[in-house]
């Protein structure tokens, strides 16, 4: 087993490779346990702490670069024939957990923000065995989050979990399912309360205007979106002019009967 508390550019006999024109000290520590796995990390990613276990053979981890955004944070563990992928600009504000097993994939977009205590496990770590069938109940599958999507605090995501771009998963939620692009999902499990929003990284205390009332206070990404599926309703009129559309309709039914 190598072990390594540096991150750099490396390589061993067993196959094992580090991809990486840089140099990190602090908080790393990366375990080669098998064969021919590969941890490849773009030059100008941001990070602050990593601890990545790579169990077994041909274990992919992937992470990209951070233009100048918070660092990313997490503990992650790689297992037989699994890939775990990281897009650009993801941050953590505590070390995020991570894991694929049994050749499952962890695909994680770009600008993702995780909070503090989350959890994204495509396996649950032990197997559970039906005891009349014998076979195998708790099977590990694959997790996709969508670009833009932010996480909040000890929020933690399954196997088969797959989030669309733009949403945010609640406090505490846990996500098992699909869960549409440009929603709020809370609760256990996570359901969508709230479609066609969208959120924005600037902090409402450490980041001016200090009162963001309206779109108008924040730099709009390219992520507001309607929900796919959601209808669109125009803005709420007032009782005026509710009166105002009905004598308008009323006008044109009574011409259309004058011209009979």
């Amino acid at each position: 087993m190598q072990v390594l508390t540096t991150l750099t550019s490396f390589s061993d006999d067993q196959g094992n490779v580090i991809e990486y024109d840089g140099m990190v000290e602090g908080e790393i520590k990366i375990k080669f346990k098998g064969n021919n796995n590969r941890l490849t990390i773009h030059p100008g990613a941001k990070i602050q702490r990593l601890f990545v276990d790579f169990d077994c053979d041909n274990g992919v981890l992937t992470i990209d670069e951070n233009l100048g955004g918070p660092p990313f944070r997490a503990n992650i563990r790689v297992g037989q024939d699994s890939t775990v992928t990281v897009g650009k600009n993801v941050s953590a504000t505590s070390a995020v957990a991570i894991s694929a097993t049994e050749g499952t994939t962890v695909a994680i977009g770009d600008d993702v923000m995780f909070a503090s205590e989350n959890e994204v496990r495509a396996d649950d770590g032990h197997p559970i065995f039906d005891v009349r069938t014998e076979k195998r109940v708790n099977v590990s599958r694959s997790i996709t989050i969508g670009n833009h999507v932010w996480v909040a605090r000890e929020a933690v995501l399954l196997g088969g979990a797959t989030i669309g771009e733009g949403s945010v998963i609640g406090y505490r939620s846990l996500v098992t399912g699909k869960i549409p692009n440009n929603c709020i999902a809370v609760g256990i499990p996570a359901k969508v309360v709230r479609k066609s929003i969208a959120w924005e990284r600037p902090h409402l205390s450490l980041i001016k205007p200090y009162y963001k009332p309206d779109s108008r206070s924040i730099k709009k990404s390219p992520y507001w979106n309607v929900t796919e599926g959601d209808i669109q309703v125009g803005p709420r009129l007032t009782p005026k002019a509710i009166l105002k559309r009905a004598r308008r309709v009323a006008g044109k039914v009574k011409r259309r009967l004058q011209r009979r």
